[in-house]
């Protein structure tokens, strides 16, 4: 099967994001970050184990998707963002983060491993997308699009190689893991 078949065929492209789904899970419940004390400890300030584990997932990404589009391999779809949609989207991600205490993606491997407040956490999800995509279109017309962003990467807003931005980013997440393993944290 050719690349263009892959990209084309639903099926093929459903079963990928499932096993994608099912790895990214995986990982999470590995990683140590679907344990509620592990969260708490984050925020508490006393254990760094999500930042590292969120640091490393963008640097692997990140180097990932810039081999692979230097390759060919892959085509980046950028939409435009906007203040409005940022401020929202912070506010509700934030709400239910203080709320349940985990985020969308830590809630599904939690609740895989048989969490049942994150199953509750599910739920709460499952309801609030229901209300957003009802409240969508008045705050579509209202809020979501008030102050674009430029459309596009980082390395084509700032006028630079994206080579360089990686290599930048790169050096600075490996600082600061280096950094958080020197103080033990």
């Amino acid at each position: 099967m050719t690349l263009e078949e892959i990209r084309s065929n639903n099926r093929v492209q459903l079963a990928l994001g499932l096993l994608s789904g099912i790895a990214f899970g995986f990982l999470l419940q590995k990683g140590g970050v679907t344990n509620y004390a592990t969260i708490l400890g984050q925020l508490l300030l006393t254990d760094f184990t999500v930042v590292k584990v969120m640091l490393s997932a963008i640097l692997v990404g990140m180097l990932g998707i810039y081999a692979l589009k230097a390759a060919g391999l892959v085509r980046l779809h950028t939409k435009p963002g906007s203040v409005g949609a940022t401020v929202i989207g912070g506010l509700i991600f934030g709400a239910g983060f203080a709320l349940l205490g985990y985020c969308p993606g830590t809630a599904a491997a939690a609740t895989g491993t048989g969490a049942l407040d994150a199953l509750v956490g599910m739920a709460g999800i499952v309801l609030g997308a229901g209300l957003f995509a009802r409240l969508y279109p008045a705050l579509d017309r209202t809020i979501l699009n008030r102050g674009t962003f430029p459309e596009g990467i980082i390395p084509e807003i700032i006028g630079v190689r994206p080579g360089i931005v990686v290599a930048v980013v790169a050096v600075l997440i490996a600082g600061i893991l280096y950094a958080l393993a020197m103080f033990g944290l």
